[in-house]
């Protein structure tokens, strides 16, 4: 189908609606598909250090930063990846919501050339509306050995906008694109926006024309959007325009629903199809014929070969194999993580011995030195001390990101995902959450607005939190690395399976009991493998490492100041305070009143005045605020297995899930006397008789399983616009978590 331009979109000062503000620095928005390279040009320009992912849906939000070419400021927007402007998704009406009330003074429009004619969809939407709009033609290597050659030059001229050729990965072109963009800005600053108008045909363009002049003539919306534009969104039955309208002026919004309904049901009765497949239709048509007029060949001895990515996808996606092969790689990452950080992890828990041991030695004895050894060093020491297994698993995550297997994981899984009633694209909030250990599930239930049914994206908001996101990983690596050292991998390995088991069962619990609905169709671009880059793979995985150092440094490190205070105080009443003192004393008068104190006589005192020291430690620790908490509930906690100071971690890690593991280093800590020899936390849990492999397992399910963090409960109030679903949130996987853990408990127990 051939599509005519209407009129020339040359843009004149006295053209349109819609002038663009005199503004200082010049602004520059990036658009683009996602998985077009986007992100990483708007990181080549801007130096942001924005996590760069070969999957589709990222980027939800709006980014900007700034950037200097030849002395001059840039200001650079980054807009979320989106295939149209359309609002059917969150990220079609936040780029275009960012386009109406920012007005960049042009668009840079990234481009992937594999992919050209579906690219320039967007493209052509932009030009519609009349924003001035550059093209980067990215992935042009890509696209050559495909077999694709674009003639850049050509395409500028007949779309008459500023096109370059790009690769971003490796900086080609880049200054080229931005310098274009900004001629074209500069000149066109001041002047309007003209929009570009395309034939949609007879039965659509009387309609287009008669909506446009009566919304003309009413004003209606002409101040923001064109005339022709705001009819064609009537008829493509776009959500958030039309309840833009029916709030200004409801009267007009009905009647121009009326008649786009009218061109519905005629195009329904006469070509069984409706007004969006028209469009869209004579949309392509346009980008066709564009395309056709020498802009795109193709070489047909490479055409006729399967492209590399299609040959590997052959194996790794097949019914069969696919799903085995994942599973493989899933496991060998454990595999290598556990077996190369064994040495680096024992040197860092050597270290933060030592420093509570140094500490020990120089400080006097007070609550001084009980904070700095038992709330600090401790408590922080023992979230630190797994930073080299948690980096070497985001090194081994970003390849898989940055090589483009992370989309086939998506692929492979929403046949899956579709039979307990959720959507294809709830896998990449589930991957992002920790569906390979290690995500976090605040972004997890952001990326979740890229669902357009509020029925998934609400299941996929309640289940991502099951998943082992990076901070559950401590509490994980802890208690594998303490009970089943000769099994961690499979351990491991066995925990990230039974998240995914979990989130998909409550799924199709609430999708089944209180979300129902009929699941939605499910497409999704699958981007070429690429090899991941040294540097890419190395800021990406130093970026969440950093990330999880800084936490532990700040949240984590306050979180474990105050729960020290309330490990410590109040302190013991003055009576049972003096009852230990008058035991020393007189252990230490019945050492004196021997005659000859043998080496074994010293032992034996020793061990008895430790034995003492202990237990004021662990009756001060129990008496504590936190410890009496722990204590209150400890008799229906026990049922799990779960004593009072197991009882205080988990309660400090609604907060944080990290806080747990720094919480029990701190009970531990003040829990016992000697702490200058204490061993690790490992080693003190170890020895603990009260720790069983049962109770352990129980624990770390039910980390896994209760009520997420309080910024992934806040996450999930944004999300939802409702606190109901929060509470629930919370409520509803605490009451799940300690069924299982209670389950799992009990019967380890009876078999034990």
């Amino acid at each position: 189908m051939t599509a005519h331009i209407r009129h020339s979109h040359t843009r004149h000062p006295d053209e349109g609606h819609f002038p663009a503000h005199n503004r200082t620095p010049l602004t520059i928005a990036l658009a683009g598909n996602p998985n077009s390279g986007k992100t990483t040009v708007f990181n080549a320009y801007t130096g942001a250090q924005q996590h760069v992912a070969n999957y589709p849906g990222i980027t939800v939000d709006k980014k900007e930063g700034s950037a200097r070419l030849n002395g001059e400021k840039i200001r650079i927007i980054d807009l979320p990846g989106t295939y149209s402007l359309t609002a059917y998704s969150q990220e079609e009406v936040v780029a275009r919501r960012v386009l109406i009330e920012e007005r960049p003074d042009m668009v840079l429009d990234v481009i992937n050339t594999g992919a050209l004619e579906r690219n320039l969809y967007l493209t052509v939407q932009f030009l519609e509306m009349g924003i001035p709009v550059a093209l980067a033609l990215n992935m042009l290597d890509e696209a050559n050995k495909q077999g694709l050659a674009v003639n850049s030059a050509r395409l500028a001229e007949l779309l008459n906008i500023p096109v370059a050729e790009t690769v971003a990965r490796s900086g080609k072109g880049l200054k080229e694109a931005l310098e274009k963009a900004v001629e074209a800005g500069r000149a066109l600053r001041g002047l309007a926006w003209t929009p570009l108008n395309i034939s949609y045909g007879p039965d659509l363009d009387l309609a287009l024309e008669s909506m446009a002049e009566e919304i003309t003539t009413r004003g209606f919306f002409t101040d923001i959007y064109p005339a022709r534009w705001l009819a064609l969104k009537y008829l493509e039955n776009d959500e958030d325009i039309r309840r833009q309208g029916t709030a200004r002026d409801r009267e007009f919004s009905a009647w121009l629903e009326h008649e786009a309904a009218v061109v519905a049901q005629h195009l329904e009765a006469t070509a069984k199809t409706c007004p969006e497949a028209v469009i869209a239709d004579y949309r392509y048509g346009f980008i066709s014929s564009i395309l056709r007029q020498g802009v795109l060949t193709r070489h047909d001895d490479t055409a006729r070969r399967l492209a590399l990515s299609d040959r590997i996808d052959r194996i790794l996606t097949h019914a069969l194999a696919g799903p085995l092969i994942m599973l493989g790689i899933l496991y060998l990452i454990y595999t290598v993580t556990f077996g190369m950080g064994e040495i680096p992890i024992n040197l860092v828990g050597s270290f933060f011995t030592w420093a509570s041991t140094a500490a020990n030695a120089i400080l006097p004895d007070g609550f001084l030195k009980s904070l700095i050894i038992s709330g600090i060093i401790d408590g922080v020491g023992g979230v630190l001390g797994f930073v080299p297994l948690i980096f070497i698993m985001f090194l081994f995550i970003s390849i898989l990101e940055d090589s483009g297997y992370m989309a086939r994981v998506a692929y492979m899984l929403d046949r899956v995902f579709r039979t307990f009633g959720l959507h294809g694209s709830s896998i990449m909030p589930f991957i992002i959450s920790g569906g390979i250990a290690g995500g976090c599930a605040v972004p997890g239930v952001m990326a979740a607005r890229s669902l357009r049914s509020p029925r998934e994206k609400l299941a996929t908001v309640l289940t991502v939190p099951f998943l082992s996101c990076g901070a559950k990983i401590p509490v994980f690596l802890l208690f594998i690395g303490t009970f089943f050292a000769e099994n961690q991998a499979r351990a491991m390995f066995l925990l990230s399976l039974t998240g995914w088991a979990v989130a998909l069962l409550v799924a199709r619990l609430l999708r089944s009991i209180l979300i129902r609905g009929e699941a939605t169709p499910f497409v999704m671009e699958l981007p070429p493998y690429r090899m991941p880059t040294s540097r890419g793979v190395l800021i990406h995985t130093w970026e969440r490492t950093w990330q999880y150092i800084k936490k532990a440094g700040t949240i984590i490190l306050a979180i474990s100041i105050l729960l020290w205070a309330a490990m410590t105080f109040p302190q013991l009443p003055e009576e049972r305070a003096a009852a230990y003192v008058e035991q020393h004393a007189q252990a230490e008068a019945a050492l004196a009143a021997l005659p000859a104190a043998t080496d074994e006589d010293q032992a034996t005192h020793r061990q008895t005045l430790a034995a003492i020291s202990n237990a004021e430690a662990g009756e001060t620790l129990r008496w504590s605020a936190a410890g009496r908490v722990g204590t209150a509930i400890e008799r229906a906690t026990r049922l799990a297995g779960f004593d009072w100071q197991t009882n205080i971690a988990l309660l400090g890690g609604i907060a944080a899930k990290e806080v747990i593991v720094s919480t029990l280093g701190t009970g531990y800590s003040l829990g016992a006397a000697t702490l200058g020899e204490a061993a690790s936390l490992a080693g003190r849990i170890q020895a603990d008789p009260a720790w069983t492999t049962p109770k352990a397992i129980a624990l770390m399910i039910f980390v896994m399983l209760y009520a997420p963090c309080l910024a992934t409960l806040v996450a999930i109030w944004r999300e939802t616009g409702s606190w109901k679903w929060p509470v629930f949130s919370a409520l509803f996987n605490t009451i799940l978590a300690f069924a299982v853990a209670v389950t799992i408990f009990q019967i380890g127990m009876a078999l034990a």
